[in-house]
């Protein structure tokens, strides 16, 4: 027969730790304390496979639970004294959700439940204290009213503060027990008059309206929200508590807070919350009172006059101090607790492993590791990864007085403030201006990338997580908010609009890459501190991770930040970002405009030179280290101008007409360009390109090594190969380069020559094209477009439906489709080796940088995982974190 309900108090209990999956973290907390001796009001945990059988069946219950929880009750008023609904000895209970993760603030709690006109009536004289008993009931109508009957909060807050107005009040501390016994009064008068019913005063019906709110406030919008945002599945549901009250409201010596048992901001190790005397906890983080610091030492910092709970209940603060001693020993991690003193009493009502910045992380996990509390291991497991951007990038001051007029989605981390410009051009010369600017776009193109690099952040009206702002903004580090579709542009007025808001070129707005969020006006921000416990972390990260990590980069500078961040190698570098320079967008053009091959390869010559300084530049930095260079992959069309007066500017300059570059441009024009000319294609038709190219590379290596740099480990990488013979015929073509290369040179240079996998056939016919190809780099940003048909660029417009609707879980241009895309990786994987057993593997679309996928990489056994610079240490944390959870299994 299934348990439902799972009892504690009294010093044991039913449940422990290890329970949160069937009694959510805080019934399995509450049930872990209660064994541990601490303090716990008793109290009984409806387990969450009720939850499940609850929207299972109808919204009903099981048969046998409302025996259970009667039986429990009985269990509760017997340790506590009293039965609920007794006048003589009233039993008020706590109903509060309880999922398997931390959901702060996202469900459902009543507290002071069990009152009614006899039971208010009773409490104060069993407590001889009227005030706090018609204190409590006003608080339990106010809050069943809102979260079990769904009335607005506001409306109570009205009568209150009319009741303190017509007495003079500024504090509802001042309110006597008529007062409150009135206010209750003018609430159920309130309740009836909205419902049509009066407010329910049998205790029973309470208590299962109050469960019900809580099993319903899973499915409500804000939960639902959190659940997309932090990838917990629905079908996990939540747990009931319900606990036998304590109030923290019944005097000087009666109290309520929250702490943590470290700094959740800096990690420091103090006792660290706040508290408040005479109050219940919902004042705490409700704003109506402010609340006083716990340590002294927190007060005197703040400047604070009241005392700290330190100061006012000092007797009591031991107690807490030491009970957060013993937890944080317990759970090895620094813990959230809440906590109420009754008339001098403790008592302990929650804990759980507490949110922190990312720098509270790195210094709470280093720390505990010094402390002896926990191994690197588990220091390691401790960081989340993702947190690491905090680190790496600006963050808006938190205190900062904000306006916001847009929002969009998360597109590249970091906060930037700067004069809008609506070009690229218009952000180049605000830069060399010495303007702080913010380019915004409807969407960007590969012909924005100058006034990319010359913005502090980038804003588009248009465009997913993959689109070209996002992986370019991501690559560069610079803060990016893409797809704000509410931010409308006027080129011509040079005017956005953001519904009522409208913001002239040249004005500032503020964006923050890490929420979505525009704001008007310049907003303070916060420089990111590199600490040596990051240094410390990091070191026990690369020991025990297997995946090497390397870094998506086009330039000297970015390879600079990559060595930075600790990469090992670059896993892709895209010559064509280094053709839209201004210095050779002009050479690049003539090659396109070419008639013929003696004109392609004159246009070509120029823009050698170039290419291997490139090169040279980011060998010097890499000093030795894997470079894998992609060959030309984009269709020529991004290359040339599309406004009329532009196509005009670029005919004179390249020696042509206006009628022969639109000619041109009608001849190069496709209807899906993402699966037409480009890649290995254009190889095959103008193979003087990749010549040009091969030879840049080599001769850049020579040359390096010749200066005295170290050998360069070389990979050349064919795009978009779909058969061994487009592999063949361009390896040939590139053989022949370095035969050239040698006989002019007298000197021979070792070199790989791959293909990235980003079409279906390719990942299928991997055996065959594994016996030229030296390595595989997976290209999941196209293998997931191919692969599932989509857009990168348009599938923002319905994957928000996908996601909500539970078509899919995660959006996979963030993270790989580990049934589909994936299973085409772990095929081309398998079959690559069989026929290579050497073949070296990686992949270097947006995927690498995601924690979830990296996993996956691991687990699929490729060599190393490749990402924007800025997101290296995130993949090196994520990657020891995969290796960990192998050992974990093995253990």
């Amino acid at each position: 027969m299934t348990k439902w309900v799972y009892s504690f108090g009294n010093g044991s209990a039913e449940g422990k730790a290890e329970m949160k999956n069937l009694l959510g973290g805080k019934g399995a907390n509450l049930a872990e304390m209660s064994n541990l001796g601490l303090p716990v009001p008793p109290g009984f945990t409806v387990t969450t496979e009720v939850c499940t059988h609850y929207y299972k069946n109808g919204e009903t219950y099981p048969s046998s639970l409302k025996a259970d929880v009667e039986s429990a009750l009985a269990a509760v008023g017997k340790i506590a004294e009293g039965t609920l609904g007794d006048p003589a000895r009233p039993l008020l209970v706590s109903v509060r959700s309880g999922a398997r993760v931390s959901m702060p603030g996202m469900m459902d709690t009543v507290l002071n439940l069990g009152l009614n006109p006899a039971t208010t009536e009773g409490l104060a004289r069993l407590t001889g204290n009227p005030r706090f008993a018609y204190d409590s009931y006003r608080r339990f109508i106010q809050m069943y009213s809102n979260v079990v009957l769904g009335l607005e909060h506001g409306a109570f807050e009205e009568i209150l503060d009319q009741e303190k107005e017509d007495k003079g009040y500024e504090h509802d501390t001042e309110l006597e027990a008529e007062d409150l016994k009135r206010i209750a009064d003018r609430y159920k008068a309130h309740v009836k008059a909205e419902l049509g019913k009066p407010f329910p005063d049998d205790v029973n019906d309470q208590l299962w309206g109050a469960i019900g709110a809580v099993f319903g406030s899973w499915q409500s919008a804000r939960a639902k929200t959190y659940r997309r945002m932090y990838h917990i599945p629905d079908d996990w549901g939540t747990a009931v508590n319900v606990q036998a009250m304590v109030f923290g409201n019944r005097g000087e010596t009666s109290a309520t807070g929250v702490a943590f048992t470290r700094d959740p901001s800096t990690g420091e190790h103090l006792l660290y919350g706040e508290f408040l005397i005479n109050a219940q906890g919902e004042d705490v983080v409700a704003g109506i009172r402010t609340p006083q610091p716990i340590s002294k030492i927190v007060r005197e910092r703040q400047g604070g006059k009241k005392p700290s709970m330190e100061e006012a209940l000092p007797k009591t603060f031991a107690e807490l101090n030491e009970i957060a001693k013993t937890l944080e020993a317990h759970y090895r991690d620094m813990q959230d607790v809440e906590f109420t003193v009754q008339e001098g009493k403790l008592f302990m009502l929650q804990t759980r492993s507490g949110k922190r910045t990312a720098q509270a992380s790195l210094k709470i996990a280093v720390d505990m590791e010094k402390e002896g509390l926990i191994d690197r291991k588990a220091a390691v497991s401790r960081v989340e990864p993702a947190a690491l951007d905090q680190l790496l990038h600006p963050t808006l001051d938190p205190k900062a007085e904000k306006e916001q007029i847009a929002i969009g989605l998360s597109a590249s981390p970091g906060a930037a403030t700067g004069e809008v410009a609506f070009t690229a051009d218009e952000a180049e010369k605000l830069a060399k201006d010495g303007k702080d600017v913010i380019l915004v776009r409807t969407e960007t193109s590969p012909e924005d990338i100058h006034g990319m690099h010359a913005a502090r952040g980038i804003l588009t009206a248009r465009g997913g997580m993959t689109s070209h702002a996002a992986v370019v903004a991501r690559g560069m580090g610079r803060p990016c908010v893409c797809g704000a579709s509410m931010v409308k542009i006027d080129l011509a007025g040079g005017v956005m609009t953001c519904g009522s808001h409208a913001v002239k070129r040249g004005e500032i707005i503020t964006i923050d890459g890490a929420s979505g969020q525009v704001f008007k006006g310049r907003v303070p921000t916060l420089q990111p501190e590199l600490t040596g416990d990051f240094g410390t972390l990091m070191g026990w990260a690369d020991s025990i991770r297997r995946l090497k990590i390397r870094a998506n980069a086009d330039t000297p500078n970015d390879a600079d930040v990559a060595r930075k961040f600790g990469a090992e190698g670059i896993g892709l570098c895209r010559t064509e970002h280094m053709f839209f320079e201004p210095d050779r967008i002009l050479a690049v053009r003539q090659m396109i405009l070419a008639d013929d091959r003696y004109d392609r390869e004159a246009a070509l010559a120029k823009l050698l030179p170039m290419q291997r300084g490139d090169f040279e530049g980011i060998f010097k930095v890499m000093e030795g280290l894997p470079v894998t260079i992609r060959l030309l992959d984009p269709p020529l069309h991004e290359f040339l101008p599309q406004k009329d007066e532009e196509i005009a500017e670029v005919a004179k300059a390249a020696g042509s007409t206006p009628a022969k570059l639109r000619a041109r441009l009608i001849a190069l024009h496709e209807s899906n360009p993402m699966l037409g000319h480009r890649g290995c294609r254009l190889g095959i038709t103008y193979p003087e390109i990749y010549e040009m190219q091969a030879r840049a590379i080599l001769e850049a290596a020579l040359n390096v090594e010749e200066q005295g740099g170290k050998p360069v480990e070389l990979e050349i990488m064919i795009p978009l190969v779909g058969f061994k013979a487009e592999l063949d015929m361009l390896r040939d073509r590139i053989a022949q380069v370095a035969e050239a290369v040698k006989a002019e040179r007298k000197k021979s240079l070792k070199y790989m020559i791959g293909t990235m996998i980003e079409l279906p056939r390719a990942a299928l016919r991997a055996a065959e094209i594994a016996q030229t190809a030296e390595f595989f780099s997976f290209g999941t940003n196209d293998l997931t477009q191919t692969t599932l048909g989509m857009s990168r660029d348009d599938a923002g417009g319905f994957l928000t439906d996908y996601l909500s609707k539970g078509i899919i879980a995660r959006d996979p241009f963030v993270t790989i489709d580990v049934d589909g895309v994936g299973d085409l990786v772990r095929i081309a994987a398998e079959r690559g080796r069989k026929t290579r057993a050497n073949l070296k593997l990686g992949i270097c679309g947006e995927h690498g940088g995601d924690p979830d996928s990296i996993r996956f990489c691991h687990d699929s056994g490729l060599d190393y995982v490749s990402c924007s610079p800025f997101r290296v240490p995130i993949a090196r944390l994520s990657a020891a974190q995969a290796a960990l959870t192998i050992i974990t299994k093995a253990e």
